[in-house]
């Protein structure tokens, strides 16, 4: 079983919703966590348009990567080009990525659902190249 870490700022959105995706979508195949360079809470919003998709992510919560340890993981992605300030040892596991997603923060509904959709499709490939 392949050990996924997502990461973001703040793990509030974009990293939460790949957590979501990869937990379904790779339920016996993956195991999932989710983290931030700082730990915030998530965004109601991010609940919102995941249950809109049949996910429900209320009992996710938002995590600082520095709780973790990178040997732990064989994937780290990164999902808003926050790559460039993690820890060496991060960048080194075997699957490193950095989607560069745009951060949804305080824009409409809408812009929420269009980066989950990505998310989405970014997480449905990662999962078939493991």
């Amino acid at each position: 079983m392949k050990r996924i870490m997502f990461v973001c700022r703040k793990n509030s959105r974009r990293s939460q919703m790949a957590e979501g995706f990869a937990r379904t979508m790779g339920a016996d195949q993956v195991a999932v966590t989710s983290a931030g360079l700082e730990a915030s809470y998530v965004d109601p919003a991010t609940v919102q348009v995941m249950d809109e998709v049949g996910i429900d992510i209320r009992k996710q919560t938002s995590q600082a990567l520095s709780d973790f340890k990178p040997e732990d993981f064989d994937a780290v992605i990164s999902l808003c080009g926050c790559g460039v300030n993690l820890p060496k040892d991060w960048l080194l596991r075997d699957v490193f990525e950095d989607w560069q997603l745009d951060d949804p923060e305080g824009e409409s509904i809408d812009t929420f659902r269009q980066i989950r959709d990505a998310v989405k499709e970014r997480v449905s490939a990662l999962l078939k190249s493991l």
